[in-house]
């Protein structure tokens, strides 16, 4: 029974902690012990008591479950450790707006090292300079672009 419960308890306590730390590892990890426990349970207690392990694996499964993702986000903890918040910007390559951008000016919102980002018309894109680094609020030129950003160049100001 010992053996069981052990497993049956760090099951639980995997599943709950891969909120925390995601990857599935943790949690396959936790539900093959769960799943260990329960086989333990129709070795050693028959038909009868494997039902019943299996039964306390999904009650218990469910409760972690429930509390993990309707109790915890209404904490202070689970606040920070949920995101909230969608990501809509998207990478792609620039295609023909690349084109459009060649010879236009710009000036630099990060240090380029040689990579950074540069703001073109009001619009923030990641820029290379050929000529190595470049401070921010540089003034730039676009001279080309690869797949994902514009390669550009300090404008000299003399």
């Amino acid at each position: 029974m010992t053996l069981i419960i052990l497993l049956f308890s760090l099951g639980i306590v995997l599943l709950v902690v891969e909120v925390i730390v995601p990857g599935g590892i943790l949690g396959s990890i936790g539900g093959l012990m769960m799943f260990g426990g329960c086989v333990a349970a129709f070795i050693r207690y028959g038909t009868g008591g494997g039902i019943l392990a299996v039964a306390a694996a999904v009650v218990l499964v469910v409760v972690a479950f429930y509390i993990q993702f309707r109790v915890l986000p209404k904490t202070a903890l689970g606040r920070r450790a949920f995101l909230d918040k969608e990501i809509t910007a998207v990478t792609a390559a620039f295609g023909r707006e690349a084109l459009d951008l060649i010879g236009k000016s710009g000036q630099a919102l990060t240090m380029l090292s040689p990579s950074g980002y540069i703001m073109i018309d009001g619009k923030r894109y990641e820029a290379f300079c050929q000529s190595g680094q470049v401070p921010a609020g540089a003034e730039l030129e676009v001279i080309g672009a690869d797949n994902f950003r514009l390669i550009v160049s300090e404008t000299n100001t003399n």
